[in-house]
This record gives structure tokens, sequence and C-alpha cells, in this order.
């Protein structure tokens, strides 16, 4: 699928998934397909996406690969998996597609890993970028603010341009303004992908866990749920439960006869 053709038509679709049942539903769906990091939060009860690791990741991608036919799949590279530069970045996604079968990577971070990005692209590796609010760096910025503010908008947009130019195929704009979401897509010449940006972004993507309400810890404010799926499990296991105090599970149609 080539993304980059999608910029300025049909906003692309995107979601997380990080199991091969979710996979399978949101791949009749999705464009693109992205195993993130965010897996440590919304599954392994982590604090932060930072503990994430290598293997983790290749875990899960494996996981989704099974379950997608059509949508493309773009698999997180970790906290600590790429910032020491180049070469590094490198074998951590070399091991991804070749382990997951990835079509491609996804890194955070504006300038400063923009000649990162040029290296693997001229390696043959294909990097969707992430800048603006980047989780990854939620230590630094005292916690999940909106980025791009007044005079900080200029240097998010100067972090769009410089991944763009370093060869990513796409950038995921987080948490900002909707005005500086717009001016950067109306800058790239590549598609922009919102999650907290702007319904003018090329497309769109969201945790599946946040649009499923099955991971209820906190609910930013660009998060839509479409469903409440944990409060639906919470009610069937307590129902479950006093069926089975009441011995009314198993029924005669649950229970195998001797004959």
């Amino acid at each position: 699928m080539d993304i980059r053709a999608r910029k300025g038509g049909v906003p692309l679709v995107c979601l997380t998934a990080y199991t091969t049942p979710i996979a399978r539903i949101v791949d009749k769906e999705c464009d693109l397909v992205l195993v993130g990091d965010s897996v440590g939060m919304v599954l392994h009860g982590l604090p932060s996406t930072l503990p994430v690791t290598l293997d983790m990741m290749i875990m899960h991608g494996k996981a989704v690969a099974r379950g997608l036919e059509h949508a493309l799949m773009v698999v997180d590279l970790p906290f600590g998996s790429y910032e020491q530069g180049p070469q590094q970045a490198f074998a951590s996604a070399a091991r991804i597609m070749a382990e997951t079968g990835a079509a491609a990577v996804k890194l955070e971070g504006g300038r400063r890993i923009a000649g990162t990005i040029r290296f693997l692209v001229e390696h043959g590796i294909p990097v969707l970028a992430h800048v603006g609010m980047t989780p990854q760096s939620v230590n630094a910025y005292g916690g999940y603010r909106v980025q791009g503010k007044g005079e900080s908008a200029d240097e998010i947009h100067a972090d769009a341009r410089a991944v763009a130019d370093a060869g990513a195929f796409a950038v995921v704009l987080e948490k900002m303004p909707a005005g500086l979401a717009d001016r950067i897509t109306a800058d790239l010449a590549i598609p922009t992908i919102a999650i907290g940006g702007s319904a003018g972004c090329d497309g769109q993507i969201l945790v599946i866990d946040d649009i499923l309400g099955l991971f209820d810890d906190f609910k930013p404010n660009f998060v839509k749920r479409y469903a409440h799926l944990a409060k639906d499990a919470a009610t069937a296991v307590a129902a479950y439960a006093d069926d089975v105090r009441n011995r009314s599970f198993p029924e005669d149609e649950h229970v195998i006869r001797d004959n």
C-alpha cells in the first residue's frame, strides 16, 4: 500500500493493535495498523511506554501480523532502541522487520532524529515519523501535555519538515493545536496522521483499547469512545460469578453426558 499517495485524499484510517484477534478485526477497516509501544500501558499495566522492550514489540508484532491481510503494519521502536544513533536504530529496526514481517517502523522525534531517519530510509527501512507530544519524552515534558502552543509551534513545525526531508513516508502529529496541525499538513508533501491534531490531517490514529473502552485508567480529551467493553466485560464476569455461586451454571446444555 502506498501511503504517500493518499496525501490530500480520503483520510487514512489507522489504529493500534497488539493481538491476533484484534488485528483481524481492525484489518477489515484500517489502512495502517500500528503495533504501538502503548502496549506497555494498555496490556502490561506499565506506568508509561518507557519500560517497553524490543522483545515485547517483536512478540506483539508477530501476533498482529498473524491477523493482518490488507493493512500496512508498522511497529514502534521502543525507548532505548534507537537513541544512540543510526547504527543502533538500524539494528533494532532490521530485527523487528525480519522477525515480524513489518512493512515499516515508527520512531519519535524531530530534528534531533532526522539523521537517523535518513540513514534508515537509505538502507531500505521505511519510517513513519512522530512529532509533537512524543510519549517516550514524557518525563522531559513533565507529563502528557499539549505541545506546540505559542512560540514552540515553530519548533514543532520545523521538526515535521525535518523528518519529511529525511525521507519519512508519513508523520504522526500528536497532541497539538489544530491550527498548527493544519499548517503542517498544508506544508508537507507527505501525509500527516493525527492523534489529538486536526480533522484536516491526512489521517487519524487512536489506541484501539481507548476507542473500545477497554483501557479506562484515563481518557485523553482527543479520544472518542465507540464502545464501553470494560464495563460490559465486568457485567459479564459478575453474572458468571453469580451463576457459579448459585449452581445455575453449568446448565444441562453445558454438561457432557455419560452416554
